[in-house]
């Protein structure tokens, strides 16, 4: 239901205040103000789905974009070119730090306002959600001297947060922890951050030049965006340093391609990579609501196949008034890939790909599908948010399941890896009837959009 203003009687600084607030109090990571032609939308994300929460009458909206640019510190008079700014404020006894995006439009200006909450990064690596045997992988990581640790995953995947609550385990008083970011995102005493400024030449590669004769013990990264900062950031690594960073990649391999893909040297990168974190976020059930139900065959198949279990209930999101359609918050799925010696020498010869997916997948590592599935059987979330969250990795649209089933075949390699799973690239048709079968007997289909597949039409 909509939230109802006053606009006649309440002033436009109390309307953005109350939006600001509200907004964090219901746990939204967003407000995306949208512009249209006979209002402005107002509308919040809030574990990672947008919902209205107002409309502002286009009499009013110019007045409240104006005390947005205000109060971030934008140029109220510009309003032909994007713009970024902060805010950061105690309103109502709540602190928010902000930062906010406008953006010029055909119907007028779009604000976007991203709320940053640290109460995670600040509560320690043990809060994250790491599954214990991932969780020992992360600190043989972070304890070996020098090396490149990488936390992957698409934008608003948590990447910052599992960033600092490393960089919170590294900062002791005997080490020098240096961090290049753009933007700055939290200010964490005892570490030297350095923002960019692209504008003046103060780029990722020239701080980390500079950085590198500051005598540093940690580096961190905001993001490695190019080849240079790559190469440099590898280069580092070797001098020892431990160095972190993320990257926008689906999963292990993935990220071992895309370094290769920049011009990182093989033997460079071989003998710098320490371990890969790959995360997703998925929707966490409402510990008041949720309610079992028995699982179907296809389920049933599933944690049988990937981890050799019987598994004959789940949970499922009901709805309460403390949640939001049975979900409250989320929770990251992680595959935690620690690089021994034969990756390295895989990644040095140049080995092919299939044989390097063998390789990385028959070391001690958990895929993101098993550790979903193990969050699913304790309760956390749903199959339907696994199943969505895999599905979205891929691009190919027409195989719009195929990273599920990529992610299938390399559990098979680590559950038995003596064993070649052989690969069906058959497509799916509806109701099982294969295409060939509707050609032989003279039905000439035309080949359908993919849609998205429920959980009872996908099969292996």
């Amino acid at each position: 239901m909509l939230k109802i203003f006053d606009f006649e009687k309440m002033p436009v600084v109390e309307v953005v205040n109350e939006i600001l607030v509200d907004a964090a109090k219901r746990g939204a990571s967003d407000i995306h103000m949208d512009a249209h032609e006979e209002f402005m939308k107002i509308r919040i994300r809030i574990d990672g789905s947008l919902i209205d929460y107002a409309e502002v009458p286009n009499t009013i909206r110019k007045n409240l974009i104006t005390r947005v640019k205000i109060i971030s510190g934008m140029n109220i008079t510009e309003s032909r070119l994007p713009q970024d700014g902060a805010i950061k404020t105690t309103l109502k006894d709540l602190d928010l730090d902000l930062r906010v995006s406008c953006l010029p439009t055909n119907l007028g200006e779009k604000i976007v306002i991203r709320i940053l909450d640290y109460s995670l990064s600040l509560s320690g690596l043990e809060h994250l959600g790491f599954s214990e045997s991932n969780y020992h992988k992360i600190l043989k990581m972070i304890s070996i001297p020098n090396g490149i640790v990488l936390v992957t995953g698409a934008t608003g995947s948590g990447k910052s947060t599992t960033v600092y609550s490393i960089l919170q385990r590294l900062n002791r008083e005997e080490t020098n922890v240096i961090t290049v970011e753009d933007p700055i995102e939290m200010n964490i005493e005892g570490i030297n951050q350095v923002q960019t400024n692209s504008e003046i030449g103060l780029t990722f590669a020239n701080a980390l030049r500079s950085i590198l004769r500051q005598d540093p013990d940690v580096i961190m990264i905001g993001e490695i965006r190019d080849t240079e900062t790559a190469k440099i950031a590898v280069r580092a690594s070797i001098t020892g340093h431990i160095v972190l960073s993320t990257l926008h990649t689906n999963d292990s391999l993935t990220t071992i391609e895309r370094l290769v893909d920049m011009g990182v040297e093989r033997y460079l990168l071989a003998s710098s990579l320490t371990g890969i974190v790959s995360q997703k976020l998925a929707r966490k059930l409402c510990p008041n609501c949720r309610k079992k139900r028995p699982t179907n065959d296809y389920e049933k198949h599933l944690f049988k196949t990937v981890l050799n279990k019987d598994v004959n209930e789940v949970y499922i999101a009901e709805g309460c008034e403390q949640c939001n359609n049975g979900y409250s918050g989320r929770i990251a799925i992680h595959e935690v890939l620690l690089i021994d010696e034969l990756i390295k020498d895989a990644i040095s010869n140049d080995m092919e790909r299939e044989e390097l997916r063998e390789l990385v997948y028959n070391s001690d590592v958990t895929t993101l599908i098993q550790d979903g599935l193990e969050k699913v059987e304790s309760g956390l979330t749903t199959v339907e948010e696994l199943l969505k969250i895999i599905e979205l990795e891929s691009d190919d649209k027409s195989y719009g399941k195929m990273d599920l089933k990529s992610s299938l075949d390399a559990t098979n390699i680590a559950l038995h890896s003596n064993k070649k799973q052989e690969k069906k690239e058959e497509p799916i048709v509806n109701k099982g009837v294969k295409q060939e079968d509707n050609l032989q007997n003279g039905n000439e289909t035309p080949k359908e959009e993919h849609k998205p597949y429920t959980i009872e039409e996908v099969s292996f």
